[in-house]
C-alpha cells in the first residue's frame, strides 16, 4: 500500500482554506495516494462539503498518526505541538518546522524557511501563503497549469450585498460607524446590505444597526460556516476585511471586495482565486505592515463609505476592471487578483492610465524574481531583467541595495572563516532594501546552527546575487 501524505494544519479557518490548493495539487502529484490532514475539527467539519477530497484527522486523534509511515509530512502550523509531531513521525520527506525532545527547532524546505524569514520583515514579499504552502513539494508547472474559476456575476435583479463585520484583530476591520455609513450608502444605490459575522460580532452587528437606523438584515451569530456558504450563493458581492469567511467566499465563487487595512499584507493573504478585488491604503507604512507602530490607524482614514458603495455598485453590476480603474479613490489603491506569467498569485494595480511602478513594486518584483531563481523556479535572466528595470525607475533605492553587497560579503566571509560576523549590528543596520536577503540569510544561519555549512550556504546565495547584479 502506498504511503500517505500528511499535512498538519492547526491554524485558523482562513489558513485551512488557503491550504485547499495544496490539497488539490497533492492529489494530482500523487494520484491514488491517500492525503491526510490533521486540523481542528471545529474548522474542518463545516468545510468538508467544499474541501478537496482528503481524509481529515482531528487533533484529539493524532496519536494514530504515529503508527503509520509517510511519503511526506508537510507542517503548515506554527504551533509547538505540531512541530513535535512533525519530528516524531516516520517519513521519507519533511517540510516545515519540527522540534525534537530537547526543544531544538528546525525548518525543513527552502520555501518554508523563506516564509519563516518574513516575520516582521515582509515589506517586499510577493509570494502568497497558498503558493508558499506548496512550492517545496509541488512542481511549479503543476501549479501553473491549474485554472481556478473566477467569481460569478449574478443578474441585475440580485441586489443583496454581504458585509462581513469582524476580523481576527480589531486593527484589521473597519469601525461600526464605517459599516453603518456603508449600509446607508448601499441602500441609496438600490443595494440591500446583509450583515454577517460569527458569535464575536453579535454586539458589533447590533451597534451597526443602531447607528445606521436603516433596514439591513443582520445575520451575525446566526449562521454556521456551511449555512454561510449556501447563503453566499445568493449575494451579488461580499465586502470584507481579511478574514476566514473571505477565503471561503472566494473559494466558492462569491465575488469579493477585500477592504485590506491594518497589519495584513494582501500579497500574502488576499483572495487567492483570480478576479477578486483588493482595496488598500497607499500609505508607505501600509506596504508590508506587520505591527502598527503609529498612534492611530491612519490606513483606515481613506476608506470612505460613499466611495466604497459606488465601487461596490459597479462591481455588483459586473463592471470590467478598466471601468473600475476610472473611479476616483483618493488615498487608496485598487488591485485585481490574478496570476503572473509563472502561474503564481499576483495583484494587478488598476489605474486610469498606466501606473508608473514605484520603488516598492520594483524592488518587490526584483526580490521575488531573485528568490525564485535561487530556489530553482526559473533562470537568472528573470532577476537580471527585474534589476535593470529597478535601476532605471528607482535608481536611488537600487543603489542602496547594491552598495551594501560588498559589506555583506565582508561579513559573510568572516563568518565562513571564524563562525561569526565582524559586527552583530550588521543585521539591524542593513538598509531596508536589503532586508529580504539578510532576513533569509539570518534564518538560514539559525536553522543551520551557525555551522560552517550554513555560512557557506549564505555566502553562495550572496555570490548568486552578485552575479545577477554584475550581469
Amino acid at each position: 500500500m502506498d504511503k500517505p501524505v500528511l499535512v498538519l494544519q492547526m491554524q485558523r479557518m482562513g489558513d485551512l482554506i488557503l491550504s485547499f490548493p495544496l490539497f488539490l495539487w497533492l492529489s494530482r502529484e500523487y494520484p491514488g495516494r491517500e492525503i491526510l490532514v490533521a486540523a481542528e475539527e471545529s474548522f474542518f467539519r463545516p468545510l468538508m462539503p467544499v474541501s478537496p477530497k482528503v481524509t481529515y484527522i482531528p487533533w484529539s486523534g493524532v496519536d494514530v498518526l504515529k503508527k503509520r509511515q509517510y511519503r511526506a509530512v508537510i507542517n503548515l502550523s506554527i504551533q509547538e505541538k505540531a512541530a513535535c509531531l512533525c519530528h516524531d513521525l516516520a517519513t521519507e520527506e519533511r517540510f516545515g518546522p519540527s522540534m525534537d525532545a530537547q526543544g531544538v527547532r528546525h525548518v525543513h524546505g527552502n520555501w518554508q524557511m523563506y516564509r519563516s524569514s518574513l516575520v516582521r520583515n515582509n515589506r517586499y514579499n510577493r509570494f502568497h501563503w497558498a503558493d508558499l504552502n506548496a512550492l517545496d513539494c509541488i512542481p511549479l508547472r503543476r501549479m501553473a497549469e491549474t485554472r481556478f474559476d473566477g467569481p460569478r456575476t449574478l443578474p441585475d435583479d440580485v441586489t443583496r450585498v454581504g458585509l462581513f463585520l469582524g476580523a481576527s484583530e480589531p486593527a484589521k476591520r473597519p469601525s461600526a460607524r464605517f459599516w453603518a455609513g456603508l449600509v446607508l450608502a448601499l441602500l441609496n444605490r438600490g443595494l440591500r446590505p446583509v450583515l454577517f459575522g460569527g458569535p464575536a460580532e453579535i454586539e458589533l452587528g447590533r451597534e451597526v444597526e443602531r447607528l445606521a437606523k436603516a433596514p439591513a438584515l443582520n445575520l451575525c451569530g446566526k449562521l454556521g460556516l456551511d449555512e454561510f456558504g449556501a447563503v453566499g450563493q445568493t449575494l451579488a458581492l461580499f465586502i470584507t476585511p481579511d478574514t476566514g469567511p473571505m477565503h471561503l467566499a472566494a473559494w466558492t465563487g462569491l465575488k469579493c471586495l477585500n477592504l485590506s487595512m491594518g497589519n495584513v499584507n494582501p500579497w500574502e493573504t488576499g483572495p487567492f482565486q483570480p478576479g477578486h478585488y483588493v482595496l488598500r491604503s497607499d500609505l508607505d507604512c501600509a506596504k508590508g505592515c506587520w505591527v502598527c507602530v503609529k498612534d492611530s490607524l491612519e490606513c483606515r482614514a481613506p476608506f470612505d463609505p460613499k466611495r466604497i458603495a459606488a465601487l461596490a455598485h459597479r462591481m455588483a453590476r459586473g463592471a470590467r476592471a478598466d471601468q473600475l480603474a476610472r473611479m476616483r479613490l483618493p488615498g487608496l489603491e485598487l488591485f485585481r487578483t490574478a496570476r503572473n506569467g509563472h502561474g503564481l498569485y499576483h495583484l494587478e494595480p488598476l489605474c486610469e492610465t498606466e501606473c508608473r511602478p514605484d520603488e516598492d513594486r520594483l524592488l518587490s518584483g526584483f526580490w521575488q524574481s531573485f528568490f525564485g531563481h535561487h530556489f530553482g523556479l526559473w533562470s537568472q535572466d528573470h532577476p537580471e531583467k527585474a534589476l535593470r528595470r529597478a535601476r532605471d525607475l528607482a535608481p536611488e533605492e537600487t543603489t542602496r541595495l547594491l552598495s551594501h553587497l560588498s559589506e555583506t560579503g565582508r561579513q559573510f566571509r568572516n563568518g565562513v572563516a571564524k563562525g561569526e560576523l565582524l559586527n552583530e549590528s550588521f543585521w539591524s543596520e542593513s538598509p531596508r532594501e536589503m532586508r529580504p536577503f539578510n532576513g533569509l540569510a539570518h534564518m538560514m544561519l539559525e536553522n543551520g546552527d551557525f555551522r560552517p555549512q550554513a555560512w557557506r550556504s549564505v555566502l553562495t546565495m550572496l555570490e548568486r546575487l552578485v552575479a545577477v547584479a554584475s550581469a
